[in-house]
């Protein structure tokens, strides 16, 4: 093979646990998500000095444009999307071996040309290099891109070696229990389960990743992390905006679909797993599966509430309703909004409710699991002047990242009374406020080859297993037991009720 001449910024730069000589192809090169998030993602792993050795990458897709005119479009996502400005010298670098491939995601010659540019990377490198193909399309195309990179041979690709063919998927993971064993069914067709790295965004965020941290790092927490001291779980993932354009995307996905079975579901896990044996990805995996098969079906009268968006004001703007949307029926059945109680039939969780909830159109965005503690026995402090708090640690997912514990204190003067305060930090405070997106962080894990924070085959299948039957009841009952809320609130009345029938109140994070 030739020998080519490398930059200096590509010698060696393999500073984060050895990311071989990669090749990343991204399917769907010229969507959304890929100018948002992976470009970006790409960019400023460079500008770390992240990126491995021979690093290339390829776009794919149905647009017939050239490299030169992909490049223009990665460099402009750059300066639109990136945390960084664009640099001329960090992207010039990474420019140079950007190509692009066209062809049809069900066209088996397309994909036996995209074969033979890889092999020619290969041999302009002079050694083989590890093939990484990032499937970032509608999932109706999942099933022909995995079909042909099997036909193609691309996904046996240098298998039983370390550097390996590795495919990233992104969500949704199917729509249902069904659909989701059968996309498993195509995967383990063509490939083994440890080259597949199903991603959830939320797993790379920086909280998200230091749960682990806060719970197996600090002793303090874990003797006090059961159900003798925590009285329930709340877990938030509350979005200002609407539906937007998307309301034909949204009529076939709702907020279950959207946000729970997924995102929400990742940080129940998280937050309840059992302490793993190490930090070896599988033995983390393992036990997030344990956890999800713990969980007790759900009742879909006693266990959930459901609401879609009224109009309302946010932001001092009026918002119109759910049904006044464009591309929304006006009988429709899909919710915006929804609550769950999960009971965990373990020896640490039982009797302890976690409640979820996801909504669009909410008071304001915020992403945050709030673990509350039980009171303190007594009456000590029971009587008047005394404002005493549920002592309460909440950790922020987004948008200001970072974690806080209520406590109740002595207010200064000469009677006692108390009140609640706050201990809290702030990674943009503590760390700097340019800190790395999620999308860095698992896109240099794939290229690693951490599944630490991807999602297993059976973990999927586990979730759709406890959330269909709950969709089927939903689809069976129609508008049926739907509530409404104000656009700009936090919920319906029907979420009241459900945390209420437990003696608790929603936490207004």
């Amino acid at each position: 093979m030739a020998e080519t001449t490398r930059h200096p910024f590509l010698e060696d730069l393999s500073k984060y646990r050895g990311a071989p000589p990669t090749t990343v192809v991204i399917f769907g090169a010229s969507g959304d998500l890929t100018k948002r998030k992976l470009i970006p993602a790409v960019y400023n792993l460079a500008a770390d000095n992240l990126l491995p050795p021979d690093f290339h990458l390829v776009g794919y897709g149905r647009k017939e444009i050239s490299d030169e005119a992909f490049r223009e479009m990665a460099a402009d996502a750059i300066k639109e999307f990136s945390r960084r400005e664009l640099s001329d010298d960090v992207w010039g670098r990474i420019a140079e071996r950007t190509t692009y491939v066209a062809g049809a995601y069900d066209d088996a010659a397309a994909f036996d040309r995209l074969a033979e540019h890889l092999q020619e990377i290969d041999e302009k490198v002079g050694r083989e290099v590890q093939p990484l193909f990032y499937i970032s399309t509608p999932p109706s195309v999942f099933a022909p891109i995995l079909e042909n990179l099997g036909a193609s041979g691309l996904a046996r690709k240098y298998l039983g070696q370390p550097h390996h063919a590795k495919v990233v998927i992104e969500k949704p993971f199917g729509h249902d229990l069904a659909s989701a064993r059968e996309l498993n069914r195509t995967i383990t067709g063509v490939l083994e389960e440890h080259q597949v790295y199903r991603i959830d965004h939320y797993l790379g965020k920086e909280t998200v990743q230091d749960l682990l941290v806060q719970r197996f790092a600090n002793s303090i927490f874990e003797p006090l992390w059961n159900r003798n001291f925590i009285d329930n779980v709340q877990i938030t993932v509350a979005e200002e905006v609407g539906v937007g354009a998307r309301g034909g995307y949204y009529e076939q996905s709702g907020a279950l679909r959207d946000m729970i079975q997924n995102h929400t579901m990742q940080l129940v896990a998280l937050t309840a797993m059992e302490p793993p044996g190490s930090l070896d990805a599988e033995a983390i995996r393992d036990e997030k599966v344990k956890l999800l098969r713990a969980i007790q079906p759900l009742h879909p009268t006693t266990d959930v509430a459901r609401a879609q968006y009224a109009d309302g004001m946010i932001a001092g703007k009026p918002e119109p309703g759910y049904l006044e949307e464009a591309g929304i029926a006006e009988d429709s059945g899909t919710e915006t909004y929804a609550a769950i109680k999960l009971s965990i039939n373990n020896w640490r969780w039982q009797g302890v409710p976690f409640y979820l909830r996801s909504g669009k159109r909410m008071a304001r965005r915020v992403t945050e699991i709030a673990v509350q503690f039980k009171r303190p026995p007594g009456t000590l402090f029971a009587g008047g002047g005394f404002d005493i708090a549920t002592n309460t640690l909440s950790f922020q997912i987004q948008p200001d990242e970072g974690l806080s514990l209520i406590l109740n204190g002595k207010v200064p003067g000469l009677e006692t009374r108390t009140q609640p305060v706050k201990m809290s930090f702030r990674y943009s405070t503590t760390y700097g406020s340019n800190t790395p997106e999620a999308y860095e962080r698992l896109v240099l894990d794939a290229m690693i080859g951490d599944g630490t924070l991807f999602i297993r085959g059976d973990e999927a299948e586990t979730s759709w297993q406890l959330y269909t039957p709950l969709l089927q009841a939903w689809a069976k009952a129609k508008r049926e037991g739907m509530d409404r809320y104000p656009a700009g609130s936090w919920g319906p009345a029907n979420a009241e009720a459900l945390v209420e029938a437990n003696g608790h109140r929603w936490r207004q994070p």
